[in-house]
C-alpha cells in the first residue's frame, strides 16, 4: 500500500466524552421488589442408586423462591427439567428439578453430597462440559441455565475459590432471560501476569462460565460472579474467534455463548482511577455539613462536588447530599461564578423555541419515515442493498461494507485497528477478510467472499477491500450523490454483525446541532455541564465542518454502511457516533457519516497519485452521465474554465457540504 495514502488507524469512531471509567456496581434492588408466592413441601422424593454407574434420581429441595411480580399478580413459569451431577466415584445422579433455584441448591440435599463435600459452599467446584468446551460454574449458577440430562461434576478444594457478590441468587428467571458466556483462565493482551481470580485453583481449568441477567454490564457480571478479583479496573473481552472486543462498560445480552479473553488496555492506569474516585467520595462523606465561610471555601466546595459527579456519573443533586451541601445553594454558586455559561444556556433557547424547533423537526423526520414507506421506494432501496455486505475477519472489527465498482468494496478504516497497531511490514496483505452478501436472515444462504485490503486512508476513514471473485452485485459509485436538502434519508447495514436492516434517518443542519444534543440529554439534564462538554467536543472536532450528523440506532457493527436519499442516491459512509460514555454507556448522542463526494474526490487524487492508471480509467468510466462525479474527475485535470456551464451550474450548488 502506498506511503502517501495515510493507511494507519483513525482514531475509534465511537468518539466519549470522558475517558472511560469502570461502572460503580450497585445493589440490586429487585429482590425489595419481589413477592414470595409459596415454599415447597416436605421432602418426600426418594433415592435410588443404580449399578455400573446408573443415573440415581433425587428431585431438589431449594429455598422459598422469590418470583417477580407483574401488573400486581404474582405469576410462576413453568419449571421442570433434569440435569446429572457425579462426584469423584463414577456414580451419576440425577436432579429432577421442578422449581427454579441455583446448582448448589439444586444438589445440595443429596446424601452423597453431603457426604463427599465437606467444605464451606465458597470451596465446592462444579465442572460442566469436556475437553475445549470444559469450564466451571458457580454455586450460584441458575438451574435454568443448565441444559437437560448435562452432567455436572462436583468437587471441593481445600482453600476458597468463590465469594459470592450475587444478593438475588434465590431470584431465579427462565433462561431467556439470561446470557451466558465464558472466560479464558489465560489472560489476553496485557493481562497474562494480571492475578484475575481469587485462587489460582481456577487456572487448572479452560474457562469460567459467567452469566447475568439481560441488561447488565460485564463488569457487573464479573463482580457479582464471586470468583474474579476486585481490582481488575477497566479491562475489554476479546472473542477468541473472530477477535472482536468488548468493553466492560458494555452490555452482556449479546455475549451468549461466546468465548473470551480478558485484556486490558496498554499503558492503562486503571488502578490511579479507581482510587481517585474512592478517594473523591471518601472526602466527601468526611466533609462537615457546615455553611462556606468564604469565597475560596465556596469555590474548592463547588470543584469537589462537580470532580465528584463528573467522574461518577452521578448527578450534582447526589453529590451535594452527600457532601451536606444544598442543590439549590450549588445552583446559586456556580450562577454566580459562571454568569457567560448561565447567559449562554438561557439565551439558546428562549421561551418555548427549542420545543417548537423539535415539533418541526419530528414533523420532519414523520414525513421522512413516510416517504420511505412508499413501496416504489422500498423496492428500489432493496434492490440496491443487495450491493451492501457483512465485514468480517481475524484480528478485526465487524462492520458494514458496499460494492463500489467492479470486485471493489468500500468500508471505513477503524474496522483494521489491531492490523494498524501492530505496524507490522505490510500488514495489510495479511489481513484475511470476508464480504458476507446476501445476510438478511440467519437461516438464509450467504454469499461469502474473501477479500484483501488494496487502498485506504487515514484522514477520511475509508478502506477499499478487493474481493476474489469478480461475480458480485452492481456497484453503487455511479449512484454516488449530495446531500439532499430536504434531509431525507436512509441506512442500510449489518448492525451488531446482524442481518440486514435499514433505519430512516434526518440529517441535522449544521446550526441545528445543539438543539438536537440537548433534546437527545433530556433525560440527563441535571449534568448540564456533561451536556455542555458534549457540544464543545462537538464543535471542536476537526471534522465538524465535513460529518453528516443525524439520530440513529444503528450503533456498533454498522461502520460502513451507506447512507441513501429518497431517490436512491448514495450520499454518506455512516462511520461512528458521539457516546454519552459512562453516563448512558453504548448510547449515543449523534451519530454522523462522511459525504461521500467528499470521500470521492480524495480517493481520485490519491490514486492518481499513487500510479493506478488502470484503476483510475475504471472509476472515471463508472462516473460517466454523473454529473457530480465528472466535475470532481474535471478538477483533477483542468481549470473550472474548461468544465461545460451548464455541468457547473448544476453541480456548484451541490457540493457545498464537501
Amino acid at each position: 500500500m502506498a506511503e502517501s495514502s495515510e493507511f494507519v488507524y483513525l482514531p475509534r469512531a465511537t468518539k466519549k466524552m470522558f475517558p472511560r471509567k469502570r461502572q460503580k456496581i450497585t445493589e440490586d434492588v429487585r429482590p425489595f421488589l419481589g413477592k414470595k408466592i409459596g415454599s415447597p413441601g416436605p421432602d418426600s422424593r426418594r433415592v435410588s442408586t443404580q449399578a455400573q454407574g446408573a443415573p440415581a434420581s433425587r428431585t431438589a429441595t431449594p429455598h422459598p423462591v422469590t418470583m417477580k411480580e407483574e401488573n400486581g399478580d404474582a405469576y410462576k413459569e413453568p419449571h421442570e427439567h433434569q440435569f446429572r451431577v457425579k462426584f469423584s466415584s463414577d456414580e451419576i445422579y440425577t436432579i429432577d428439578c421442578v422449581q427454579p433455584c441455583t446448582v448448589l441448591e439444586a444438589i445440595k440435599p443429596l446424601k452423597k453430597f453431603k457426604k463427599m463435600v465437606k467444605g464451606a459452599d465458597g470451596n465446592v467446584i462444579i465442572q460442566m462440559g469436556t475437553g475445549d468446551d470444559e469450564s466451571i460454574v458457580p454455586t450460584h449458577f441458575p438451574c435454568s441455565c443448565v441444559g437437560d440430562h448435562e452432567v455436572l461434576t462436583i468437587s471441593c478444594k481445600a482453600e476458597k475459590v468463590e465469594s459470592a457478590q450475587v444478593q438475588d441468587s434465590k431470584i431465579v428467571h427462565p433462561r431467556d432471560a439470561y446470557s451466558v458466556f465464558y472466560i479464558d483462565t489465560k489472560g489476553g493482551l496485557n493481562a497474562k501476569k494480571k492475578k484475575l481470580f481469587k485462587s489460582g485453583t481456577l487456572k487448572q481449568f479452560r474457562y469460567l462460565c459467567v452469566y447475568g441477567e439481560k441488561g447488565i454490564t460485564v463488569a457487573e457480571a464479573l463482580k457479582r460472579d464471586g470468583r474474579f478479583t476486585d481490582d481488575l479496573g477497566y479491562f475489554e473481552l476479546v472473542n477468541i474467534n473472530d477477535k472482536c472486543k468488548t468493553e466492560c462498560t458494555d452490555r452482556i445480552d449479546n455475549l451468549e455463548n461466546k468465548k473470551f479473553q480478558i485484556c486490558l488496555p496498554r499503558g492503562a492506569n486503571t488502578e490511579a482511577k479507581e482510587l481517585n474516585q474512592q478517594a473523591d467520595h471518601v472526602q466527601l462523606k468526611q466533609r462537615k455539613p457546615k455553611q462556606a465561610t468564604n469565597n475560596a471555601q465556596r469555590k474548592t466546595e463547588i470543584r469537589l462536588i462537580l470532580n465528584v459527579a463528573q467522574r461518577t456519573g452521578i448527578s450534582l443533586k447526589r453529590a451535594a447530599k452527600e457532601s451536606g451541601s444544598s442543590i439549590e445553594n450549588i445552583y446559586e454558586l456556580l450562577r454566580a461564578q459562571c454568569p457567560p455559561l448561565k447567559q449562554h444556556m438561557e439565551s439558546r433557547f428562549p421561551g418555548n423555541s427549542l420545543q417548537e424547533a423539535f415539533n418541526l423537526r419530528k414533523e420532519n423526520f414523520g414525513k421522512i419515515q413516510e416517504s420511505f414507506s412508499e413501496i416504489h421506494k422500498v423496492r428500489e432501496l432493496l434492490e440496491l442493498s443487495k450491493s451492501v455486505c457483512l465485514i468480517t475477519g481475524s484480528s478485526i472489527k465487524q462492520g458494514t461494507g458496499f460494492v463500489l465498482f467492479d470486485n471493489y468494496v468500500l468500508t471505513n478504516a477503524h474496522l483494521f485497528e489491531d492490523w494498524v497497531q501492530s505496524k507490522l511490514p505490510n500488514c495489510h496483505e495479511s489481513v484475511n477478510v470476508t464480504a458476507v452478501f446476501n445476510f438478511e436472515k440467519h437461516e438464509s444462504e450467504k454469499n461469502k467472499i474473501n477479500a484483501k485490503v488494496f487502498f485506504g486512508n487515514k484522514k477520511f476513514d475509508y478502506v477499499i477491500l478487493k474481493l476474489e471473485t469478480e461475480e458480485v452485485p452492481p456497484g453503487l459509485l455511479k449512484r454516488f450523490g449530495p446531500v439532499p436538502s430536504d434531509g431525507e434519508a436512509c441506512i442500510v447495514g449489518h448492525p451488531g454483525g446482524g442481518v440486514k436492516k435499514m433505519d430512516p434517518i434526518c440529517i441535522i443542519e449544521k446550526d441545528r446541532r445543539e438543539e438536537a444534543v440537548n433534546k437527545n440529554c433530556e433525560d440527563i439534564k441535571e449534568h448540564f455541564i456533561t451536556i455542555y462538554a458534549v457540544n464543545q467536543v462537538i464543535k471542536n472536532d476537526p471534522y465538524e465542518n465535513i460529518y453528516l450528523n443525524y439520530k440513529s440506532k444503528m450503533y456498533h457493527g454498522s461502520s460502513g454502511s451507506p447512507v441513501f436519499d429518497g431517490h436512491g442516491r448514495v450520499f454518506g459512509l455512516h462511520t461512528g457516533g458521539y457516546f454519552f460514555g459512562f453516563l448512558k454507556p453504548n448510547q449515543s448522542v449523534l451519530e454522523y457519516a462522511f459525504p461521500l463526494l467528499t470521500l470521492f474526490e480524495n480517493l481520485v487524487d490519491n490514486l492518481k497519485k499513487e500510479g493506478y492508471g488502470e484503476v483510475v480509467e475504471r472509476v472515471e468510466e463508472e462516473a460517466k452521465g454523473n454529473p457530480h462525479l465528472e466535475n470532481i474527475i474535471a478538477s483533477f485535470v483542468g481549470s473550472k474554465q474548461d468544465i461545460p456551464e451548464a455541468l457547473l451550474e448544476e453541480c456548484s450548488d451541490k457540493m457545498e457540504w464537501d
